[in-house]
């Protein structure tokens, strides 16, 4: 990637992790920050949920192997409590991973099914202007043939919140079109203090969930809630759409790519180079090979076999139709 005018501040990289998938991505994205990002001199923070009354057993990491390489990766390992959310919302957790964070500090939160490309330390972040990922699909709310509009359930949660509604709206795009609407995906999302973000992150999300608007009473909020509440965060902290450039996150500097068979099919040869690289060498393999999805997809090359049964240049539209054509040739795995 060519020089930017202008770089970023120092901040700190928080990614949230537990026992079971979660760790062994972990352990993809910290290789994959320190082999293509050798400019980034903040912290790389893995928040990891600690047993409760919310947890049934321990989500903590207590696989020895995985906990020395996220160290030699230069990883720290954060513990947090879950006080509102738990094995009932695992979305919840990077909620409440943020009240762990260093206060003051800028932060850029990432799901581990990511991988960096490039020199982060490049990308543009406004921290005093919010923003997250808008590689998204018009997933939420779910518009009832009877049932209140875009308009009419996205200003319930502005108005309950007693934040403005009309200047979240992109209006350029048409009315009642989900796209008009402020919505992310919270695959990633930054700010310039992880303690005030997550308060508000917090505080939002237990008010939707436990006392939502009356328009909101026929619509889903597992698994939607952090994205619900994201959007309403990101705008009463002065953020936004596009306060970085398109194309550098979920472009040529990170690729958030949910899970490996959905990778291998649609993701470009960068990426699958990236991967696999990273992946390579010995102290690495000996330990993600543990995980079964990780040693069939990468390493016995069922990876190669999902993405032969696509043309990248013509994807389906649709994810789910993408996840369908893995599962009818048996190559699903999770």
């Amino acid at each position: 990637m060519g020089k930017r005018s202008r770089k970023s501040q120092a901040f700190n990289i928080v990614i949230v992790a537990q026992a079971g998938r979660l760790q062994y991505e972990a352990v993809l994205f910290a290789a994959s920050l320190r082999a293509n990002s050798p400019g980034f001199t903040g912290r790389l923070l893995v928040a990891v949920p600690q047993p409760g009354p919310l947890w049934n057993g321990d989500p903590s990491i207590r696989d020895d192997e995985v906990l020395d390489l996220l160290n030699a990766f230069g990883a720290e390992i954060v513990p947090f409590e879950s006080r509102h959310f738990g094995r009932s919302y695992p979305h919840g957790n990077k909620i409440e991973a943020l009240a762990a964070m260093p206060e003051g500090e800028p932060f850029v939160f990432f799901d581990t099914d990511t991988l960096i490309l490039d020199e982060i330390t490049e990308v543009p972040f406004d921290f005093d202007r919010p923003g997250a990922s808008q590689k998204v699909e018009g997933t939420w709310p779910r518009i009832e043939l009877y049932g209140p509009g875009y308009t009419r359930i996205w200003k319930s949660l502005y108005d309950k919140f007693g934040l403005d509604f009309e200047s979240s709206l992109d209006l350029s795009q048409p009315d009642e079109y989900w796209r008009r609407y402020l919505y992310f995906n919270a695959g990633w999302f930054f700010g310039r203090c992880p303690i005030e973000f997550g308060k508000r992150f917090t505080d939002y999300a237990v008010a939707i969930r436990d006392d939502a608007p009356a328009e909101l009473v026929c619509q889903p909020l597992d698994p939607w809630l952090d994205q619900v509440a994201l959007p309403l965060v990101i705008h009463s902290l002065d953020g936004g759409r596009d306060t970085i450039p398109a194309g550098l996150l979920d472009g040529s500097v990170s690729c958030h790519y949910r899970l490996l068979p959905l990778l291998y099919a649609r993701e470009a040869d960068q990426v699958v180079a990236t991967l696999e690289t990273v992946a390579a060498p010995n102290k690495v393999k000996k330990v993600i090979k543990k995980y079964e999805p990780v040693r069939r997809m990468i390493y016995q090359g069922r990876g190669e076999k999902v993405r032969a049964l696509f043309d990248r240049d013509n994807l389906p539209r649709r994810e789910q139709a993408i996840r369908n054509t893995i599962k009818k040739n048996g190559f699903w795995m999770r």
